[in-house]
């Protein structure tokens, strides 16, 4: 019965083209690929708008800047001590997708899932599922507390994620822009060996770890997870259709059980329970409220 059904049902188009839509989304974030060759920075108007995922402003064919970088620049000012129009666009992003943004979106989770798919033994973060407070953590002290408290003498702060802790500033940033610049190749010290570490280590944890950063390190991932229970993008399960077969939470690799949270703090709405489900018992929708008339499901 349940194979009958697995075979006449009709995945969602966004499950079934999610890579499509991850390459995509990618390349509309990183437009500017001249300049790749060229060494050089887009700093059109295009840069004071942020981009829903985590991709660096130092990234030469980033189209705008990264929502982290541009909320601790403001913060680490000497003129400000709020960014609220950064925080409204991601509290906007927040309501409008949550952690689909993550799934979908975000340049630097599908590095990591192609990462994921080089073939080599894979291995479960269900045992580690404390780590996944560190980007918490790491929101609150990296993201805000260090670069508003931690001020030199003219009261302006680091910023503290994107220069101590973030890969993705070394992997778009620093490595294309060394390899094209001598003068950058020539300033290269202690810190770009620190932050290439990190990106290793990201890489490596990635081929076995399934999205290891967005796991347990990243700050966007730890906002957009706050905003996921409220967001209008969400996840819903058929109780008349579910027959408690565990499939789904087999599926997950974000350690989550979607037939007891629907719209947990770590789903990045993939759609791997979806496509997991004999009984078609799990779908999109967009809006609030279970089996509201109004809602659309997609």
């Amino acid at each position: 019965m349940w194979a009958l059904d697995k075979k006449k049902k009709k995945l969602s188009p966004l499950a079934r083209f999610r890579g499509f839509i991850q390459a995509g989304a990618t390349l509309l974030t990183n437009l500017h690929l001249p300049n790749f060759a060229k060494g050089a920075l887009y700093q059109g108007g295009g840069k004071y708008v942020c981009v829903p995922g985590l991709n660096c402003y130092s990234c030469p064919g980033a189209a705008g800047a990264c929502p982290v970088g541009a909320f601790q620049a403001v913060v680490g000012s000497s003129k400000f001590r709020f960014s609220y129009y950064i925080t409204g666009i991601l509290i906007l992003f927040g309501v409008l997708l949550g952690r689909f943004i993550c799934g979908f979106l975000c340049p630097f989770g599908w590095f990591q899932e192609l990462l994921h798919k080089i073939p080599s033994p894979k291995l479960s973060t269900k045992k580690l599922k404390p780590l996944r407070y560190l980007k918490y953590a790491v929101l609150l002290v990296m993201v805000v507390l260090l670069p508003l408290l931690a001020v030199n003498e003219l009261g302006m702060g680091d910023p503290f994620f994107c220069k101590y802790l973030c890969p993705q500033g070394v992997l778009e940033g620093a490595i294309p822009l060394s390899l094209t610049n001598a003068g950058i190749r020539a300033a290269l010290g202690k810190l770009f060996t620190w932050k290439a570490c990190i990106l290793l280590a990201v890489i490596v944890g990635s081929v076995v770890f399934y999205r290891p950063f967005c796991k347990w390190l990243c700050p966007l991932g730890a906002f957009y997870a706050v905003m996921n229970r409220v967001s209008l993008f969400q996840m819903r399960v058929d109780t008349d259709k579910c027959v408690s077969c565990g499939a789904c939470a087999r599926a997950c690799k974000m350690d989550v059980d979607i037939t007891k949270t629907p719209n947990h703090a770590e789903c990045i709405r993939c759609g791997m329970c979806i496509k997991s489900c004999p009984t078609k018992a799990i779908h999109y929708q967009y809006g609030f409220g279970d089996k509201a008339d109004n809602n659309k499901e997609i």
